[in-house]
């Protein structure tokens, strides 16, 4: 594991706590309430890791996607997704195994993710259309996410 990799993983542990258990309306808030635990790091660091983790503001506080996804469901797009990419504001695209592409957005349309507006899939790419900018970035890490190797 690359140095830091652990205090990395914690750190988004304890950034998505913080914002579940309270309204956390700045990444200036949320760095205060991180150097009470003891956490210090720079607003350009707090940013990266609301990235990382999928987290948005959603009005006045920022909010993170849960995930509730079955095990199964996790590796499926593992197994097929290819690829995620942007294109514009509000479409991400999603590249898979040839013939797959209806099956995953199948899965994307019934999983409920609030991000998702529709999606149109072809024989190996899906394009989700999703409300703004923002949104399509919470969905495009929620993937990633869904996506990485579960480590025991």
């Amino acid at each position: 594991m690359p140095p830091g990799t652990d205090s990395m993983a914690r750190r988004h542990e304890v950034i998505a706590d913080i914002i579940a258990g309270q309204a956390v309306g700045s990444q200036a808030q949320l760095g205060r309430l991180l150097a009470e635990r003891g956490i210090r790091v720079t607003q350009s660091c707090i940013s990266r890791d609301l990235s990382v983790i999928g987290a948005v503001k959603r009005g006045r506080a920022y909010s993170v996607a849960s995930s509730d996804i079955s095990e199964g469901d996790r590796q499926t797009l593992a197994t097929y997704v290819r690829g995620l990419a942007n294109a514009g504001p509000n479409l991400a695209i999603v590249r898979t195994a040839t013939g797959a592409a209806q099956r995953i957005a199948l899965f994307l349309d019934r999983c409920g993710w609030p991000e998702i507006v529709a999606t149109v899939a072809g024989d190996d790419t899906i394009f989700v259309a999703t409300r703004n900018r923002d949104e399509q970035r919470v969905l495009l890490a929620r993937l990633r996410r869904e996506m990485a190797p579960v480590s025991s």
